[in-house]
């Protein structure tokens, strides 16, 4: 056996005439199959051999074919444009893509650290983050210089495999998750009923005889064998992972005191049970695991709710969808899985289904119920050619709509991609909290042992006792349960009306507000202004004129009032002029092209019309001067007086800064009580009022829509983006609010305040416990099966606080 050869990247034994040999690092290896010799040429081609000191060794053989370094065929699909479009979404400005993979295979927080070092040294990768509690990568990269085949094949070659992921997978991992706890929480409550039934003599000093006292023993513990072995195993795995990992991280998880209390007291009580005296322990044992899993399950029910913003979007999918076989030439349908649908292609959507892919609407309008998306409860009205969204329900008339978008490429694809992105971010307080935690297990342990020894020497009959009975009282769960399930529910709660958290700081950083910074057009207001007259037209111009050539210099553009140009040219029919010279857009003041210039007063230098009051304007001139000056009507945001009343009453100093005239900004601030306001700001002069404000010692808030506002958003403390869509995740802000209505913000506020009360709460409840608890438990005043009922309702009683904060 000393000669028995093993694989040195798989640990399997490696049978005689099948060695495979390679020269790794100047040092000879083994291997047992081609496949496993090339992924550990590539670990070493890289620099990374350190994880196979790092790893937790698993025997799965690779496929042969890793060693050819070639793309194998099961992969080249995945670059056919129908299936990366499904499996990717734009990213940036310059054509780069982000795709969401699901890794396979990932045991332990090295094999999370080769992935990553390993998909950052491809040419063409951009970023890679990876999430390991959802076992998920997200990567973005430039399509000319690497493919999504490519990036799947690399993972490959390194040992794992990678998906892309589909949102109603994740839903069926949930389901999963939460039937396996549930089966592994009958079987301990099966258990423990069992064994205080037979333990019950024992508890009212019954008068039986020895030998139907060992007869009940040796059944107690054949019955608490599947509880310890089954029900508890997932707590000995993470006790054992974490030890395994106490090199690197220097902390140990909350499972390993309870892992060494079951261990020692199953050991205990079988010993005694062998010699016939002392205590067996086993009504214990499986009254602990059967209330430490009750607590976890309502605790995974709280974070699975808490995370249901995508899940919520995902598991409103169809299956199916109806297809148009010739349309326009016959309305023949065909049912075919959505999966099997590509851009371009007709479907049908019939009253009360749900719409299963992004797209036009092309015929029969309709009225959409879009407030999983937007967190609008009113329904929204759709004519032919306006966009529909996957995830949203068709209410009024069936709809017939071209598919723009599929997969990962559609909205509800890139929320759910948005809130991995705040998943993967930890706030402050929780990674405070996790930290705490860990120092807490290790002061545990010692307490533990010193109060076992310190036992020994006065009662050694109770020191096994108080040994259990410390490590279970003071289990740290309900401790490192207080910070991450309260935030975790409310950021489920601000997902489910219309705020979708990026980053995980965002509640944190609203109680600290102390000045609130908001932009006009698009955030104050709609967004949507309506041309509503043309005034001082040049001699010789029809106002037909004026409006075609101003649309022509907005052609192309998104900003607000650009559309609202292109709308009302469009509405009348007017055939835009080809201009002579490409149009340049300077930024915060106008479009120049050629001698045209359109833009602000203050930008051009002509007097500002004195009918402002509401109402925004620009103006049209050439090297003669003034053509003609556009006047639009803007409305404001709706639930914006609420949102206003909210922060004021917060003391949070609200500030106007935006872009538009000095005098239309004035205007606006009188209307809605904004003492604060500056008007003709560049964003480089947002950027600078937020930084003047910053030194000054306030903490900042912003809100903008996201576009303009990039550098405000970027230098504001707490930033959120008004509206959707893929330039708003560039766009810097840690928070992006989907719904028409300023109202989640005013919900938000109040609920950063309440979140901020509840941890409060568990952080107290939690230290109250242990200052209970240990003590007693050190003392020997209580048995460990009490102390496993005390230690379960804390972390209950911890969930459930949190579990209040669901609806905002």
């Amino acid at each position: 056996m000393s000669n028995t050869l093993t694989c040195y990247h798989c640990s399997s034994i490696v049978a005689p005439g099948e060695i495979f040999e390679a020269d790794l690092s100047g040092i000879n290896r083994s291997f047992c199959c081609p496949g496993c010799m090339a992924i550990a040429q590539t670990i070493h081609g890289e620099g990374l051999e350190v994880f196979y000191v790092r790893r937790i060794q698993a025997v799965d053989k690779p496929a042969a074919y890793l060693a050819l370094n070639e793309l194998p065929e099961k992969l080249k699909p995945y670059d056919d444009p129908s299936l990366l479009g499904r499996f990717t979404r734009p990213y940036g400005n310059a054509g780069d893509l982000e795709t969401t993979l699901r890794l396979e295979k990932i045991r332990c927080a090295a094999c999370v650290w080769l992935c990553e070092q390993h998909l950052r040294r491809i040419a063409g990768v951009n970023d890679v983050q990876i999430n390991y509690v959802t076992q998920k990568v997200m990567v973005r990269f430039t399509p000319s210089k690497t493919s999504l085949a490519k990036l799947l094949f690399e993972i490959e070659r390194i040992g794992y495999e990678a998906w892309p992921f589909e949102p109603s997978l994740s839903l069926d991992r949930a389901k999963k998750e939460r039937r396996q706890l549930l089966t592994r929480l009958g079987v301990a409550i099966l258990g423990m009923m069992q064994v205080m039934m037979y333990a019950w003599p024992t508890y009212v000093g019954a008068d039986i005889t020895p030998e139907f006292e060992v007869l009940l023993g040796w059944t107690s513990w054949a019955l608490t064998v599947p509880v310890i072995v089954y029900s508890a195993g997932p707590i000995f795995q993470a006790a054992w992972r974490s030890i395994r990992s106490f090199r690197q991280t220097h902390m140990l998880g909350m499972d390993v005191p309870i892992a060494i209390a079951l261990a020692l007291a199953f050991i205990a009580g079988t010993i005694n049970l062998i010699k016939g005296s002392g205590q067996s322990y086993f009504d214990s044992i499986t009254m602990f695991v059967a209330f430490i899993l009750a607590a976890r399950y309502v605790e995974l029910i709280a974070r699975q709710d808490a995370q249901g913003g995508a899940e919520a979007l995902a598991k409103q999918l169809p299956a199916t969808c109806e297809r148009a076989l010739h349309y326009p030439v016959s309305q023949e349908i065909e049912i075919v899985p959505v999966v099997n649908c590509k851009p371009g292609e007709i479907l049908r959507v019939s009253p009360g289904e749900v719409i299963p892919a992004d797209g036009i609407l092309i015929e029969n309008p309709s009225t959409l119920d879009e407030s999983l998306l937007t967190g609008e409860s009113k329904p929204v009205e759709k004519k032919i050619g306006d966009l529909v969204y996957a995830g949203t329900h068709n209410i009024l008339n069936p709809l017939l709509m071209r598919i723009g978008a599929v997969g990962q490429s559609t909205r509800i694809a890139g929320i759910a991609s948005l809130l991995d992105q705040a998943l993967l971010a930890k706030p402050v307080m929780v990674s405070l909290a996790e930290k705490w935690s860990a120092y807490f297990v290790a002061f545990l342990l010692l307490s533990a042992f010193i109060s076992s020894a310190i036992w020994l020497y006065f009662d050694p009959s109770q020191a096994w006792t108080v040994l259990v009975s410390v490590l279970v009282a003071s289990c740290p769960c309900a401790l490192s349960l207080a910070v991450p399930t309260a935030m975790a529910a409310a950021q489920g709660a601000v997902t489910k009306i219309g705020l979708l958290i990026v980053r995980g700081h965002v509640l944190e950083a609203l109680v600290k507000t102390t000045d609130l910074v908001l932009d006009k057009t698009g955030t104050l207001t709609m967004g949507q202004p309506e041309l509503q007259k043309i005034l001082n037209l040049r001699a010789g111009y029809h106002r037909e004129d004026a409006l075609a050539l101003a649309a022509a210099l907005e052609s192309g553009q998104r900003h607000p009032l650009a559309l609202s140009l292109l709308r009302a040219a469009q509405s009348e029919g007017l055939i835009l002029p080809i201009l002579s010279s490409p149009v340049i857009n300077q930024l915060g003041k106008g479009l120049s092209s050629g001698g045209y210039r359109l833009g602000s007063a203050a930008w051009l230098g002509v007097q500002q019309d004195g009918q402002v009051g509401q109402y925004g304007q620009v103006h049209l001139e050439d090297e003669q001067g003034l053509i003609a000056s556009f006047i639009f009507l803007d409305t404001p945001r709706p639930g914006l007086e609420q949102f206003l009343k909210t922060v004021r009453s917060r003391n949070i100093s609200v500030h106007l800064v935006s872009g538009d005239d000095p005098a239309t900004v004035a205007w606006w601030a009188n209307h809605v009580g904004i003492e604060i306001y500056q008007g003709g700001c560049a964003p480089e002069d947002k950027y600078e009022y937020i930084k003047r404000l910053q030194k000054e010692g306030h903490f900042v808030w912003a809100i903008g829509d996201g576009v303009n506002d990039a550098p405000l958003l970027a230098r504001a403390d707490i930033s959120i983006a008004v509206g959707a869509g893929a330039p708003l995740a560039s766009a810097g802000a840690d928070a992006i609010l989907t719904a028409v209505s300023l109202q989640p913000l005013a919900k938000t506020l109040r609920l950063a305040d309440k979140t901020q009360a509840i941890i409060k709460e568990n952080l107290l409840w939690a230290l109250v416990y242990n200052l209970l608890a240990i003590p007693a438990a050190m003392m020997g005043l209580v048995n460990p099966w009490v102390a496993g009922i005390g230690m379960s309702l804390s972390s209950l009683a911890v969930t459930l606080n949190a579990w209040r904060l669901r609806k905002a």
